[in-house]
């Protein structure tokens, strides 16, 4: 029997492989080790260097504020590593930045590690990472 697709399924399903194939290949990584890979091109990420303010207990997953400082990084990325979808956030800052510095709210259904990661314009990727408790899920995941 064939497959017949109207002319809807057929744009929504070429402009989903297009948007595929334009996604950077870390928004396509699947565990956290291939985010972590792809952002640290080749560098082993070092522990310092960078300060993430999380606090320890949050009482609502709902958003739970999360803060990463970076001086001298070009690049930040934020992981919760318990969720489905462990990328969070990325940022690019160029010359006229200033001080690498990426604040947000996350949404966490479970207590998990939140790591953080900067990479240099040199190619130097430093990481941190703690723990967060959450008391009432934000989430499904």
């Amino acid at each position: 029997m064939p497959v017949t697709l109207s002319r809807r399924d057929a744009i929504w399903l070429g402009l989903t492989g297009l948007a595929a194939a334009a996604l950077p290949g870390q928004v396509m990584a699947t565990s956290v080790q291939d985010l972590i890979t792809a952002f640290a091109r080749g560098a082993v990420p070092v522990e310092g260097g960078i300060t993430l303010t999380l606090a320890s207990e949050a009482p609502d997953g709902f958003a739970v504020p999360v803060q990463v400082q970076a001086a001298g990084a070009s690049h930040v990325m934020l992981l919760a590593l318990a969720r489905r979808s462990p990328l969070v956030a990325t940022a690019e800052f160029g010359p006229a930045s200033g001080p690498a510095r990426l604040a947000t709210r996350i949404r966490l259904a479970e207590s998990q590690q939140v790591m953080a990661l900067a990479r240099r314009p040199d190619g130097i990727v430093m990481q941190v990472s703690a723990s967060v408790q959450v008391l009432v899920a934000g989430c499904a995941g």
